[in-house]
């Protein structure tokens, strides 16, 4: 299980083109998120995850974007 990683939850657009879903999560620093994708291939659960992905064809296009907090979380 990974324990440097915050799932926010899955968002789809309210109203408009149906066709694009966000997925968002944190991560406590860099090399959080890099230890992160290094279990990304052998983790039981990410393998499961990967497993409905490409049995489901529900993911087309995968992009990912990096951002940070535009407000301090003190």
């Amino acid at each position: 299980m990974i324990t440097c990683v915050v799932h926010h939850g899955y968002f789809l657009p309210a109203e408009g083109a149906s066709d694009q879903a966000e997925a968002l999560f944190s991560f406590e620093s860099l090399a959080a998120y890099e230890r992160y994708r290094a279990q990304f291939g052998t983790d039981p659960e990410f393998v499961a995850a990967d497993r409905i992905r490409d049995d489901s064809g529900c993911v087309v296009r995968y992009e990912r974007t990096f951002m940070r907090p535009l407000l301090p979380t003190d």
